[in-house]
């Protein structure tokens, strides 16, 4: 084992992953989809099966703990930037029933579905110690998550973040991702508590306080040490860094993940553009290009190749099919419930399919909760990177619709 490997082990990361990238922008793939093609190649199924020494001599289990501590570091940071951007788009107000039906049927859909399929899944591959309806609440959960910042990305790099189409399809993945989280906070809140209704209340009151200081004095706090003008100080900028840590304690220290902390702060902000411009232009470079791809490689680390072995490539089949369908189906019918024409609503439900990011903390806080083991983590991190491939040469295929066709829309 190498001394001292952090410096190696994250230079290693980067180049994989900035290699890949640059490899997979030629098939106008986002940067994350590289960075997690990156980290499953990192894992033992692939550099772990070519060059077994040199991956237990870099990647030893007893020299993690490095990357675990820039891990959590970098989640945290990157879900407390969710929090904070996770607003309506300007202007999508008039299209707030079409984005809340898509929303919602986009997360209802495949959490049917998931729950359907579940009992399969959890006499071959639940923990020894997890019952069946903790299991089954949160595989249906992890099915029903749209990646809210990749999907922005796809738009971003696209050129159609602002056009209707893009408003759209941001507003329901706010909404479906909003109670996503909310399902999946509720669904380790019961976990954790075990069967014992006595401390499933006291994990939900403690969280509920949690709220309550954070919307009721740490938001009306931070609206009045805001500058009338100009930017945020750095005392301003230091007291929120500490905010969010405090509050990723604290939901820890509750037997929630320090994830969902860090994002109920983000969220609890004033939504003032500074503030989101001010901590973009300083955590993202950092969060996002230095730390997220060290999340992706330690994920792949907890992957095992023995999750594609005969029979389990029919259940991985079934899962992404379970996946696609679900997500895809829920966001067309809500869109073609609030009046959306059929190619528009497939070319939503296509970007409301990609997972990406959102997906694999998710599968974290999952196993992390030991709700899933390694086979099933793996099965569902390959199906977040192909779902989230999908996304773009879908949206190709189902084609563009015409700004004054959404809008009509949203005014009826």
């Amino acid at each position: 084992m190498l001394e001292n490997p952090v410096l190696i082990q994250v230079a290693v990361i980067l180049c994989t992953a900035r290699l890949v990238g640059f490899v997979l922008r030629r098939f106008g793939q986002p940067s994350v989809v590289s960075e997690m093609f990156a980290g499953l190649m990192l894992g033992p199924g692939i550099f772990g099966a070519i060059a077994p020494e040199l991956h237990s001599q870099l990647f030893a289990t007893s020299s993690l703990a490095g990357l675990q501590g820039l891990v959590q570091l970098g989640v945290v940071l990157f879900m407390f930037i969710v929090g904070l951007e996770l607003r309506l788009p300007v202007g999508a107000k008039p299209m707030l029933i079409a984005a809340s039906s898509i929303g919602v049927l986009s997360v209802l859909f495949p959490l049917g579905l998931g729950l359907a399929i579940a009992p399969v899944l959890y006499e071959r591959f639940a923990p020894a110690n997890v019952a069946f309806w903790p299991f089954s609440a949160f595989i249906s959960v992890a099915f029903s998550i749209t990646a809210f910042p990749v999907l922005a990305r796809i738009l971003k790099d696209r050129s159609i973040a602002h056009t209707s189409l893009g408003q759209l399809a941001l507003s329901s993945a706010a909404i479906a991702d909003l109670l996503a989280w909310v399902l999946v906070g509720m669904v380790v809140i019961f976990a954790s508590a075990n069967a014992d209704w006595n401390r499933a209340t006291q994990l939900v009151t403690g969280l509920a306080v949690m709220i309550l200081v954070l919307f009721g004095i740490v938001r009306p706090l931070i609206a009045r040490l805001l500058p009338a003008s100009g930017q945020p100080g750095n005392v301003l900028f230091t007291f929120i860094l500490i905010g969010v840590f405090v509050a990723g304690y604290v939901a820890k220290s509750i037997h929630i993940d320090e994830v969902f902390g860090a994002f109920l702060f983000g969220l609890c902000l004033p939504r003032d553009d500074r503030l989101l411009h001010w901590f973009s232009e300083r955590i993202e470079p950092v969060a996002v290009v230095v730390l997220l791809p060290v999340f992706f490689a330690l994920s792949g680390l907890k992957t095992t190749a023995s999750a594609f072995t005969g029979q389990t490539v029919g259940i991985f089949a079934m899962i992404l099919l379970t996946a696609v369908i679900g997500k895809m189906t829920g966001a067309f019918l809500g869109a073609r419930l609030a009046g959306c024409p059929t190619r528009l609503a497939l070319s939503v439900g296509a970007l409301m399919n990609a997972r990406g990011l959102m997906e694999l903390i998710v599968l974290k806080v999952g196993l992390d909760a030991g709700l899933i083991g390694p086979e099933l983590f793996t099965m569902f991190l390959v199906m977040a990177i192909v779902t989230t491939v999908m996304a773009g040469p879908l949206l190709t295929l189902f084609g563009r619709q015409s700004t004054s066709v959404v809008l009509a829309v949203a005014e009826n």
